[in-house]
């Protein structure tokens, strides 16, 4: 899952900033797995395990017993089944947990997606400009139409439980301990669109590799030698590496607060990946599609939806990794784990 990949490469660039990190993760092989990677750091990486996100008061434990705590990053992975329901309950439950026992909390940054920004009516509309205020106006009842409108309802629905709690919580009374009184931390949402990258070797094996990835998998295997696929009608892409420096940054910039940032990198195609690994690996020749090989095209601009994300591109100041750079550095992780 994308949010596996996104979340190692966070906990990688918190900790070479010299953050002290509480990170959570659902069962002791992780955990363990995330205390040998990190065993010389002592106490600034503590590692706990909630096992259900979805479960009522979640993270009121661990947020409990670690007061202390200034800044939130929230970046759970999306569950397989009943996508919504307990992608609205993971993220009110960390925000609740904040807001009943942390009061030095000054900053949640919550991962969305562009699938909460995108309007799948308009997806191939050149007159259609996408920005951080754009919301996909699907709801509940829509999610019957396509296990892709389900996992983009459930991103929605979740974003906007966000907004709306410390939208709500701005108007209410101050609450004893432990209580749900008015927020004292603002909120900051990224909106990625597709993500591609690198894996952090000592956190991530090759058999969690993120959905966007496996098609680099599907490409060095074979499974393209003779077509190349659609990469579908949304063709924008961001490395793992910007998205995670995005998060670190909307912690660190106060003018990011109670903002939405679509972070991208721009377009990409299919073929273009299957080019630069075909151009820059040649060991994979019998496995790549050679340059006669059709398919995987970007869309035509009069067939596809425009994008503005300068308000993002200003705040954060990122110089976005291009797409041969994400697309090698991915493939030498890939070599490196024997594929």
């Amino acid at each position: 899952m994308a949010k596996v990949l996104l979340t190692a490469h966070c906990l990688d660039q918190l900790l070479e900033k010299n953050y002290s990190v509480i990170t959570t993760v659902r069962n002791e092989e992780k955990a363990q797995k995330i205390r040998d990677a990190y065993k010389s750091l002592g106490d600034r990486l503590k590692v706990v395990i909630v096992p259900d996100l979805a479960k009522e008061d979640a993270f009121d434990d661990v947020v409990a017993q670690n007061p202390d705590i200034d800044s939130v990053l929230h970046t759970a992975t999306d569950p397989i089944k009943e996508l919504v329901d307990p992608a609205v309950k993971g993220t009110t439950g960390i925000l609740r947990a904040v807001n009943r026992w942390a009061p030095n909390v000054r900053r949640v940054v919550i991962t969305s997606s562009f699938a909460s920004i995108l309007d799948e009516a308009h997806l191939h509309d050149p007159d259609t400009t996408f920005t951080e205020a754009s919301w996909n106006p699907d709801t509940i009842r829509d999610v019957g139409r396509s296990p892709a409108t389900a996992y983009r309802v459930s991103k929605t629905l979740a974003e906007r439980s966000a907004w709306d709690f410390v939208s709500a919580s701005r108007g209410a009374p101050s609450g004893a301990e432990g209580g749900s009184g008015p927020a004292s931390f603002d909120l900051v949402t990224i909106c990625p669109p597709l993500v591609l990258g690198p894996v952090v070797d000592h956190l991530v094996s090759l058999e969690s590799v993120n959905t966007s990835n496996e098609r680099v998998v599907d490409l060095l295997r074979g499974r393209w030698r003779h077509s190349i696929p659609s990469q579908g009608p949304v063709s924008l892409w961001v490395d793992v590496r910007d998205v995670a420096r995005a998060h670190v940054r909307a912690l660190e910039i106060p003018e990011a607060g109670g903002k939405r940032l679509f972070t991208t990198a721009r377009y990409f195609s299919n073929s273009e990946i299957a080019a630069i690994v075909r151009n820059g690996f040649p060991e994979y020749a019998d496995k790549v599609p050679g340059p006669e090989v059709q398919g995987g095209e970007r869309p035509e601009p009069h067939n596809t939806f425009a994008f503005d994300v300068s308000f993002t591109d200003r705040l954060l100041g990122i110089r976005w990794i291009d797409l041969e750079t994400s697309v090698k550095d991915l493939v030498k992780t890939f070599k490196a784990h024997g594929l």
